[in-house]
């Protein structure tokens, strides 16, 4: 683990500034306490333009080898680069001694994130991904009423990011090429996995049906996901970005209760507005309509159950947890090896649908 800092402003290097770099990487960076941007990757002007006009003082280099130049001057390297520069950039940044957050997913194998991990550990150096949707409203919420018995002993969880995109936007994240790293499967599915495992641990077994449904779209856009849990859980994931009508966020099923919500968190939404983390009350709150219901007996829809007040959403707190592993040595708020256990699952999931068998893992 790093070795712990003073209390200056830990200075971030910024890889990449297309919509995870600039959305989501730089204004929680910024918003931090203790961190401080201080260098972008890129080479596109437009970009570098939009980087200025928030960020001022922020320098930009050309290539991420510019950064190992000057690894002296910079405590922290954010990985938000396409999925196939993630293992080649995160090595080399460790490789200069410089602890890394990559954006998920940190690899296209469980294998090639366990290597990363393990040069990490031998460098003695911070390694964390980029899991924001572990701070999502609706997962707090569901982890409260868990934890306080709320739903009984859970049998079922059904979480759903549906998207109605008819037309493909083309680009690397919908390439068919493998070195790309794209597909939904890879992309919404790191998140919808990740949460699975932190709700109900480790999986036993995963079955999965993979399409590529639109014209002119080269990879998956349309994916299911079923793992058994140690535990006995049922988790059943769906990512598609063809769902014409969407389903509940989240449909939780247990033995005295059910919780249904839907929407989206609405962090995402507002960072893509240009709205900031405050340290005044508002951020992530969303209005009593959106809140989800908890009962049993009846769909939520017809007037089941009664209201939650869905927690406020809370991104801010991943980098406010990667300023303090860095400045004590603690366990940083997603750990590389729990990455890599949902790349597992993921990796099942891609053989699953390929040879249409369930996966035991």
């Amino acid at each position: 683990m790093t070795a712990p800092h003073d209390h200056r402003d830990l200075r971030v290097g910024l890889v990449g500034y297309g919509l995870a770099g600039s959305v989501f990487h730089a204004p929680l960076i910024a918003a931090t306490e203790g961190l401080v941007l201080d260098t972008v990757v890129t080479s596109n002007p437009e970009r570098q333009e939009q980087a200025r006009a928030e960020f001022p003082d922020v320098r930009f280099v050309d290539s991420a080898d510019d950064l190992w130049q000057h690894a002296d001057e910079l405590d922290l390297i954010v990985i938000a680069s396409p999925n196939k520069t993630h293992i080649p950039v995160a090595t080399a940044a460790l490789k200069a001694g410089l602890p890394v957050v990559v954006d998920k997913p940190i690899a296209g194998t469980a294998a090639e994130a366990r290597d990363l991990a393990a040069l990490a550990e031998e460098k003695g150096l911070l390694l964390s991904v980029f899991q924001n949707r572990r701070w999502d409203n609706d997962f707090l919420t569901l982890r409260a009423l868990i934890a306080d018995g709320e739903l009984g002993e859970i049998q079922r969880f059904e979480s759903r990011f549906e998207r109605w995109r008819p037309q493909p936007k083309g680009g690397w994240r919908e390439s068919g090429d493998p070195s790309e790293i794209g597909g939904l499967l890879y992309d919404l599915g790191s998140h919808v996995v990740d949460q699975a495992l932190v709700l109900f641990g480790p999986a036993v077994s995963v079955y999965a049906e993979s399409d590529v449904r639109r014209p002119g779209a080269y990879a998956d856009d349309d994916t299911f996901i079923a793992i058994t849990h140690a535990g006995g859980v049922r988790s059943h994931l769906y990512v598609s970005a063809t769902t014409a009508q969407l389903g509940p966020r989240f449909r939780v099923l247990g033995s005295s209760a059910g919780y249904v919500k839907y929407g989206l968190d609405p962090q995402e939404a507002a960072l893509r507005d240009g709205k900031r983390p405050a340290a005044a009350g508002g951020w992530g709150e969303e209005p009593e309509s959106l809140w989800g219901r908890v009962g049993s007996g009846e769909s939520p829809l017809t007037g089941g159950g009664r209201p939650v007040r869905t927690l406020p959403g809370d991104y801010p707190a991943y980098y406010a947890g990667i300023a303090e592993s860095l400045r004590t040595g603690a366990k940083p708020p997603v750990t590389a090896e729990e990455a890599a256990s949902a790349l597992d699952v993921l990796e099942a999931a891609r053989r699953s649908a390929a040879e249409g068998i369930t996966v035991q893992l």
